[in-house]
């Protein structure tokens, strides 16, 4: 099959569209379940890139969690300790492979932004990652492989309409890319580098002490990174993206984008979090919402009367603005990439508050002194890996 016709293009009135081979070749995917749109098919290219890559560096099964041309999630198959469980509502799942330990993270990371995402997949989709996908709110889900369970749970979802795309992981593109803006054709080498440990060598802080589970953080970041509309820096901890800040226009607004993000990741951690109390029947999508808003500025809206008895068996406590900040305090050992070079120490400052202390950016500031000194004011590692990761 040399090309696809789809429904229309990112917007109704953009028809025709499809997607083909403009060498008169095969596409090298298949789609066994559905009829995915242009952006499902935008979120699936770019995420089966992502967790690829990501295989190749770490050797773990991976998977992206897409939304809008840039991942809400992305990590690593590391298990799950009883607290991620829960956070991630899997609890109740027992032991997963780890595949869907590594879903699990990548959805769970940002659940509202990851609310009806493209999978993206490493390895085979197997019946306890199909399992997981089948209780989420989803567009679909690319794979190199499905195994049979797996597929006719995947294939009974949303009444037979779920995209379902099998990819070729021999399939290699060619070095030149083109794309189209107004008529114009532009054409550009692809981004082929290679993202491993040896862009963490020149590390330019007082402290370069950087622990191997830390490494494998700043990995997951920079390859997140190589997806993720710029500009964009990534919080990672324990094998997984825990806040994506993308396509801001100032860096430090995505510093403080993604810290949040980070910081919201860490809260839904608190024991008063984990122990509200919701009504029994209450869908997994209002129940992320209202954890939301509880941990958020505007609480309120969720506890006022006449509010949480929609969500709540009993009313909650508030959750303070000082005991937060009491538990984020807690938050430590954090990884921090950026796409491109941090233009002033206000970055790190920000990132410091949610826990960071492993920094990896390109260098190349005018003011890279001052950044290095506010990284040695808080004790942390900055590698200078001398590579721009802008992705448009």
């Amino acid at each position: 099959m040399n090309e696809l016709e789809l429904k229309y293009g990112c917007n109704p009135n953009q028809k025709p569209s499809r997607i083909y081979m403009a060498d008169g070749s095969n596409l090298p995917i298949k789609v066994l379940s559905g009829k995915p749109g242009y952006i499902n098919f935008l979120d699936a290219f770019n995420g089966w890139q992502l967790v690829r890559e990501l295989k190749q560096a770490t050797g773990l099964p991976a998977a992206a969690s897409f939304k809008h041309v840039s991942p809400a999630g992305a990590a690593v198959g590391l298990p799950l300790s009883p607290v991620l469980k829960k956070i991630y509502w899997v609890e109740d799942m027992g032991e997963l492979s780890p595949l869907a330990c590594a879903y699990a993270r990548a959805r769970g990371a940002d659940r509202m932004s990851s609310f009806g995402d493209y999978i993206s997949l490493s390895d085979p989709c197997d019946e306890d990652t199909a399992k997981i996908i089948k209780r989420e709110v989803s567009d679909g889900v690319i794979a190199p492989g499905y195994s049979p369970e797996a597929l006719e749970i995947l294939k009974s979802k949303k009444n037979g309409n779920y995209n379902v795309i099998l990819i070729d992981p021999e399939y290699t593109p060619e070095s030149i890319e083109k794309k189209q803006v107004y008529g114009i054709t532009f054409e550009q080498g692809r981004n082929e580098i290679s993202i491993g440990r040896e862009l963490l060598d020149n590390r330019v802080t007082k402290n370069k002490e950087i622990p191997k589970a830390a490494e494998i953080d700043l990995i997951i970041s920079l390859i997140t990174l190589k997806y993720t509309q710029s500009n964009s820096v990534c919080y990672a901890k324990d094998g997984q993206a825990i806040g994506i800040g993308a396509g801001q226009q100032s860096r430090v607004h995505c510093t403080r984008l993604a810290g949040s993000k980070a910081d919201n990741w860490y809260l839904r951690q608190a024991p008063k979090v984990l122990e509200l109390p919701f009504l029994e029947n209450i869908r997994r999508a209002d129940r992320d919402n209202a954890i939301d808003v509880y941990i958020g500025e505007d609480s309120m809206d969720v506890l006022s009367d006449g509010r949480w008895e929609q969500v709540f068996k009993e009313k909650p406590p508030v959750f303070t603005g000082e005991e937060k900040r009491q538990w984020l305090d807690g938050l430590s050992d954090v990884s921090l990439g950026s796409d491109a070079f941090f233009p002033f120490g206000d970055n790190i400052d920000r990132a410091y508050k949610s826990g960071v202390k492993y920094v990896v950016q390109p260098g190349g500031s005018v003011r890279d002194d001052q950044v290095i000194e506010t990284c040695d004011k808080y004790g942390m590692v900055m590698a200078f890996n001398g590579i721009r990761l802008f992705h448009h």
